[in-house]
C-alpha cells in the first residue's frame, strides 16, 4: 500500500467516525424532547383536576359558610363555661330606698324646781320606767313648807267640824260656817302646791325608755327649764321613707320589709309598714310611709340604713341567677345548655327582681342548665366544655361528597 492509499484510508475512517457522532447527538435531542413533551401532557391534566378541585372547595367554603366549625376547616374548638341548674324557689319584688332612723318616742327631762343636785340616781344607758326617780334636789325648804301647810290644814278640819255641828245647832250664823269652809278648802290648796314644790324636786321619768344623755352633775346649782336627760324609748324606732305615688296602689299596712345597715354588716331585720300617709307631696311626688323598726340589737337612731320594702312574693318562681344573663340593648337573654354540649340563646321577660335573682315570664323551667360563665364569647349553637365533666372538646368539619371528591383526587 503506497502512501496515498493509506491517507484516503485514514480520510474515510474518520468522514465515518464524525458522521456517526452526529447521529447520535440528533437522536439524544429528539428523544429528550419528546420526553419532555410527554411529561409536560401528563402534568397537564393533573393540573387541570387539581384546579377544578380547588374551585369546588371554594364553593363548598361559601356554602358551609356560618355553619358550626372553623370556616378554614380547622376543627371547632369547645369554649369552656361554668353552668347551673335553674331551680325552683322564693323570689320577692322589692323596692328599695334609704333612710335615717328616728325614735318617735323621745323626751327631754327638765328641771322644774331652781335647786341643788344632791343625788344622781340613773346615768346614760340605763332603763328607766315611766315615773322612776332620775335625781334628787336639795328639798329642806319644801319639806318645811309641807309639814307646814298639812298642820295648817288638821287644825282647819277640826275647827271647821265644830264649826258644822253650831251650825246645825242654829248656834252660829251661816255666813259664819261659809267663811270656816273656805279657810279649810283654801288650805287644802295650798297643801297641794306644797307637795307638788315638794315633787318637782325629785326628777322623775316621763316615758319608759333609755336614758340616752346626761347634762347634769351632782352639786350643779340647776334652773327652772335647764334640761337634765335625754329619753329614748327604743321600741318606738322608725325609718320614714317616701315612694312615688306610682307604687301607691301595692302599699298597706303590714307589708313585710327588710331593713340593714352598713354599721352591722351581715345583718337583716325583718319589719313591718306601720303607717301609710294619706296625702301625696305635691312637690316630690312622693307618699310618706313609716315603717316600725323597734329595738334591734345593732341599731340606733340616727343611723343611715337600706330599707327594702316587699310588695310582692312568689314562693315557687323559677330562679335565674343574674350571673347568667347577657343584656342586648333592652332585652334579656341567656345560653341554655342543650344535647351534644351545645347552647342555644334563649330570650325572656323579667316578671319579678331582688339582688340575686330574676323569675322569667316563661321560656325557662326548673332542671334547665344555663351558661352562668364565659358566656362572652359565645353564639347560637356554640360548642362547649365544662370543667370536670367528660365530653367532646373538638368536631371534625362536617365531610360531604364534595370533600371526598378531592381527597381522592389529591390521592392520586
Amino acid at each position: 500500500m503506497n502512501i496515498k492509499q493509506a491517507f484516503s484510508l485514514i480520510l474515510i475512517v474518520a468522514l465515518l467516525v464524525f458522521g456517526s457522532f452526529l447521529l447520535g447527538c440528533s437522536g439524544a435531542d429528539g428523544a429528550t424532547e419528546a420526553e419532555n413533551d410527554s411529561k409536560d401532557s401528563i402534568e397537564a391534566a393533573p393540573a387541570t383536576n387539581e384546579n377544578e378541585a380547588d374551585d369546588k372547595d371554594k364553593k363548598k367554603k361559601d356554602r358551609n359558610k356560618g355553619k358550626d366549625g372553623d370556616k378554614d376547616g380547622k376543627k371547632e374548638e369547645a369554649v369552656p363555661v361554668e353552668v347551673s341548674e335553674l331551680a325552683l324557689g322564693q323570689i320577692e319584688s322589692v323596692l328599695a330606698f334609704s333612710a335615717n332612723l328616728e325614735a318617735e318616742s323621745e323626751v327631754s327631762v327638765v328641771a322644774e324646781a331652781q335647786r341643788q343636785v344632791v343625788e344622781l340616781l340613773v346615768e346614760e344607758g340605763d332603763r328607766a320606767r315611766r315615773g322612776q326617780v332620775l335625781l334628787r334636789l336639795q328639798n329642806d325648804e319644801q319639806t318645811s313648807a309641807l309639814a307646814k301647810v298639812k298642820s295648817q290644814v288638821a287644825k282647819a278640819e277640826r275647827e271647821f267640824v265644830r264649826q258644822e255641828r253650831l251650825y246645825k245647832q242654829e248656834l252660829i250664823s251661816e255666813e259664819e260656817f261659809n267663811n270656816k269652809s273656805y279657810e279649810l278648802e283654801q288650805l287644802r290648796i295650798e297643801l297641794a302646791d306644797a307637795e307638788r314644790e315638794l315633787g318637782y324636786t325629785e326628777v322623775r321619768a316621763p316615758i319608759s325608755g333609755t336614758v340616752t344623755a346626761r347634762m347634769v352633775n351632782l352639786g350643779d346649782q340647776v334652773q327652772i327649764g335647764q334640761d337634765l336627760f335625754d329619753m329614748i324609748d327604743f321600741d318606738s324606732i322608725v325609718a320614714r321613707i317616701y315612694i312615688p305615688e306610682k307604687h301607691l296602689t301595692e302599699l298597706r299596712t303590714g307589708l313585710p320589709a327588710h331593713v340593714s345597715a352598713q354599721a352591722a354588716p351581715g345583718l337583716d331585720y325583718a319589719c313591718t309598714v306601720k303607717r301609710i300617709a294619706p296625702i301625696v307631696d305635691a312637690k316630690s311626688g312622693t307618699v310618706k310611709v313609716t315603717v316600725a323598726v323597734g329595738a334591734k340589737p345593732g341599731l340606733r337612731p340616727g343611723m343611715y340604713v337600706d330599707v327594702n320594702l316587699i310588695t310582692t312574693t312568689h314562693n315557687e318562681a323559677v330562679l335565674v341567677p343574674k350571673r347568667a344573663v347577657v343584656y342586648d340593648n333592652d332585652q334579656m337573654y341567656v345560653y341554655r345548655l342543650k344535647d351534644k354540649n351545645r347552647v342555644e340563646r334563649v330570650f325572656f321577660e323579667p316578671l319579678l327582681t331582688d339582688k340575686y335573682n330574676i323569675e322569667p315570664t316563661s321560656g325557662l323551667v326548673a332542671g334547665d342548665r344555663v351558661v352562668i360563665a364565659g358566656q362572652a364569647g359565645l353564639k347560637e349553637g356554640a360548642l362547649v366544655k365544662i370543667p370536670g365533666e367528660e365530653g367532646t372538646t373538638t368536631v371534625e368539619p362536617e365531610a360531604t361528597e364534595e370533600t371526598a371528591e378531592v381527597v381522592a383526587r389529591a390521592s392520586l
